[in-house]
């Protein structure tokens, strides 16, 4: 039986891909628990620069498996809170990687899905595909990836979907600040994710992954004094740091810093 979840590099990219076409990459607990392993795994490598989070066949995830939602259907109230933590440890994991993650939505993104899309730093989407929180239908609400997706697409939309359950479209998304891109059809997809991974490429892996960590010490945080104070201490720690000191040397000098590659690394293929 084919893995639920393959994992695969390309050069320094790292691809990590759903791979349950017949149950439309829903996910269950096995499923949460490889895709957790995964993205761990691609974190400690160290020769990895992005990880591109992917699914093959006509849907991107349908969010939870089925049958896995009968069973849970069945728990007790403790069973069904140590699921719901692995499903919310899943996408801490994702939201919290170190490295660039871009997600390669390929077809619809359904309840979990669209808090994997969430989670990504970048995501880019075939211009065909759906999305749709739809908990509320069956009496449940979106209560695990609620953080995420409220941060994408912000709380005044969220009121509309988390509480209608409405499809909306990849156009919508974009509207929305869920996904960055929009191509029409996947070697578009290809051709655009390949594009965002070459940029990402040239920047430095150390200001990369500070870049995140200050993002997420400032997102909707006011100004004020400690602020600054942080602000200046990090900015003063990495212009002093091997790194920062390379990048401007390497700008001085009118080079290539020591971190960018001698050819770009091939699109990701689904």
């Amino acid at each position: 039986m084919p893995s639920a979840v393959v994992v695969d590099r390309q050069g320094s990219i790292g691809l990590v891909t759903l791979n349950r076409p017949e149950r439309h990459n829903a996910f269950d607990d096995v499923v949460i628990g490889e895709l957790t392993e995964a993205l761990r795994s691609m974190e400690g490598e160290d020769g990895v620069r992005a990880i591109v989070l992917s699914a093959v066949g006509k849907s991107y995830s349908a969010g939870a498996d089925l049958d896995w939602m009968k069973r849970a259907a069945a728990y007790s109230k403790d069973e069904n809170q140590r699921d719901a933590m692995a499903l919310g440890t899943l996408m801490r994991t994702l939201d919290n990687l170190r490295k660039p993650t871009i997600a390669r939505v390929q077809g619809n993104a359904f309840g979990g899905g669209v808090g994997l899309v969430a989670c990504c730093d970048i995501a880019v989407c075939i211009a065909s595909a759906e999305f749709a929180l739809t908990e509320v239908k069956l009496g449940l609400i979106p209560a695990v990836i609620s953080p995420y997706v409220v941060s994408a697409i912000g709380a005044k939309q969220a009121r509309r979907y988390f509480l209608t359950g409405e499809r909306f479209t990849a156009a919508d998304a974009y509207r929305m600040g869920l996904v960055h891109e929009l191509a029409g059809d996947e070697d578009d997809l290809d051709d655009k994710v390949g594009s965002i991974l070459a940029a990402v490429l040239q920047g430095g892996p150390v200001a990369q992954r500070e870049a995140k960590d200050l993002i997420r010490s400032v997102a909707n945080r006011p100004m004020h004094s400690e602020i600054l104070q942080d602000t200046a201490d990090r900015i003063a720690r990495i212009r002093t740091s091997p790194e920062g000191r390379e990048g401007i040397a390497a700008f001085i000098e009118k080079r290539k810093a020591s971190w960018v590659p001698e050819a770009p690394n091939p699109s990701p293929e689904s």
